[in-house]
């Protein structure tokens, strides 16, 4: 293997981890506009999956996760009529940004990421 196809493999996987890293981080799209947090994800995981495939397994996981916490803020707020929920909604929301924020980190870095009580709805 020559230098030049070195440095392609190099930026090639750079490229993807920065893909896979934006999968992540488009989940914040969710605190600009309803479902952002979903559609961020879903779009990027659309868009790159089939040319690169780490950024398929990140946004697939990304994308599960978001699904999942989507369900729990819907719980939450139902959950806010008995007060519970008042406690609960801004705990998770918190998990939420911090998982995003350590998973995006990690994909970055070319770690595997593994989202706790994610659902996969995406095989």
């Amino acid at each position: 293997m020559d230098d030049n196809q070195k440095v392609e493999i190099i930026v090639a996987d750079k490229e993807q981890r920065t893909w896979a890293m934006f999968c992540h981080l488009s989940a914040l799209a969710g605190l600009i506009f309803p479902f952002g947090s979903v559609i961020g994800p879903l779009i990027v995981w659309l868009v790159k999956k089939e040319e690169m495939p780490l950024v398929a397994e990140h946004g697939r996981k990304s994308l599960n996760f978001q699904l999942t916490m989507m369900i729990a803020y819907i719980v939450c707020f139902m959950l806010m009529f008995v007060v519970v929920g008042v406690i609960l909604l801004p705990l998770v929301a918190l998990f939420s940004l911090i998982m995003v924020v350590v998973s995006a980190i990690k994909a970055n870095d070319g770690k595997d990421v593994k989202y706790p009580m994610a659902i996969e709805f995406i095989k």
